[in-house]
């Protein structure tokens, strides 16, 4: 099979340029500069006028549910999702049921994904505070990174002994992606919470209880066993502006930012409720413009979604009652492009931080990038093409996202996963599988 993909504005490593892509057995085998029509024959031409032809997209963080929570999503739901959003390849989080803690879960993970997954996949293992010997087990050529909840987490995935965590940072082979929210301040804040408002306080309290001091005493206690043994530490979900000043100094003690951090602020509780209750907290316009701010300077690393699904009727009630997550694949990228047009960030720098960097942190092989010989993962999105989020569009198994009634200036026009076209127009290729992700 060999396809053209021509007329479009390629945007690549720091650059914008008109010019053309040949596809050939899933590879891209020529890029082109300019307007040159190659003198050959093609089996498809795809007309990428008026688009922007990107690296797909790699998420390094979602939570697809299965096993076990498949009422919220699986993998086939959400990989529809992915698809529909430019995203084509993801990193699954092992808090699943049962959890990714043994070889054995994560074998069955990657046996469902090579039935169900219709783009690229790769599941993190999860640590425990029992589980540090199977860290030598796990093929480094097919696990991203060790996952490590240092609080907000459930049964034996919180790990905040000191011993377990040197542990943990001096013997993981791989690299570790920490969850950090202190549990001790958060539960102090909880009942003080439930003292002064009842039970269940209202979700606009949710960030005082999961709070700035909660996150940065984590991030930093991580920072400082990253330092301390010279892991490879990625802190995930970022949130505050004091948490910032933690990074930018070492290349090998990194951050992530979530779409959701990076687009909301706490003014937005009041019109969208626990739809944007998510751990740790969207909190202050000051610090979601901070983050925003270290998108461009390298304190910010990487852009993923912590993609969570939960059914709506999991999200009733306030802070104590309510689920956290929320389900954002679907529309990250056009998101984020919302905010390469508010000025935020340019194109080349969101290419950067959703395709170039997750390929460059975790080493994923032939990846990430628009380059000769690597895997032919496209995406083309359009300016210009307004169109509305109803409930009839989300993918998502949950069927709601707190961005319904949104109208957006981008859309995803095809989304192309090792030179096979999974989605376009609406329609996601159901038939393709994608592929097992591998690591250098």
């Amino acid at each position: 099979m060999k396809t053209l993909i021509q007329g479009g504005t390629l945007v690549n490593e720091g650059q914008s340029f008109e010019g053309s892509i040949i596809v050939e057995d899933g590879q891209i085998s020529l890029i082109l500069q300019g307007h040159t029509t190659p003198e050959a024959s093609f089996d498809e031409i795809i007309d990428a006028s008026g688009c922007f032809v990107l690296p797909g997209i790699i998420d390094d963080h979602v939570h697809f549910r299965e096993p076990g929570l498949t009422e919220k999503a699986d993998i086939d739901t959400e990989s529809r999702a992915a698809a529909a959003g430019g995203v084509t390849t993801y990193f699954d989080m092992p808090n699943t049921v049962p959890q990714t803690t043994t070889i054995e879960a994560l074998e069955e993970k990657q046996a469902l994904a090579r039935e169900k997954s219709h783009v690229n996949y790769a599941f993190f293992f999860g640590a425990t505070n029992s589980n540090t010997e199977l860290f030598a087990q796990l093929d480094p050529h097919r696990v991203p990174g060790i996952k490590l909840f240092m609080g907000s987490s459930t049964g034996n995935m919180l790990v905040d002994r000191r011993e377990v965590l040197e542990r943990i940072f001096s013997t993981s082979p791989l690299p570790i992606m920490t969850h950090c929210e202190d549990t001790a301040i958060i539960n102090r804040n909880m009942a003080e919470a439930k003292q002064k408002y009842g039970d269940d306080p209202k979700v606009t309290h949710h960030p005082e209880i999961r709070s700035e001091e909660a996150c940065y005493e984590s991030t930093r206690l991580a920072v400082e066993l990253a330092m301390q043994y010279g892991a490879r530490l990625h802190v995930a979900h970022l949130t505050t502006e004091k948490e910032l000043q933690l990074f930018g100094n070492d290349t090998h003690i990194t951050a992530e930012a979530t779409v959701s951090h990076l687009y909301f602020c706490d003014r937005d509780y009041n019109a969208l409720g626990t739809r944007i209750k998510c751990n740790p907290a969207i909190k202050t316009q000051r610090d979601r413009d901070a983050l925003r701010e270290a998108l461009n300077d390298g304190r910010i690393t990487v852009v993923g979604t912590d993609h969570a699904p939960h059914l709506l009727s999991q999200k009733e009630g306030g802070c104590a009652r309510a689920a956290s997550g929320m389900p954002m694949i679907q529309f990250s990228l056009v998101t984020m492009l919302e905010l390469v047009d508010q000025g935020v960030l340019t194109i080349e720098r969101l290419v950067e931080l959703m395709c170039h960097n997750p390929a460059r942190l975790f080493e994923v092989s032939q990846r990430g990038y628009l380059r000769e010989g690597y895997q032919a993962d496209i995406v083309l999105v359009r300016p210009g093409a307004g169109w509305m989020v109803t409930k009839d569009v989300i993918l998502s198994r949950c069927g709601w996202s707190p961005m319904e009634n949104h109208m957006y200036l981008w859309r995803v026009e095809r989304t192309i996963c090792n030179g096979h076209t999974v989605y376009q127009q609406g329609r996601v290729d159901t038939s393709y599988i994608g592929q097992s992700v591998y690591f250098r």
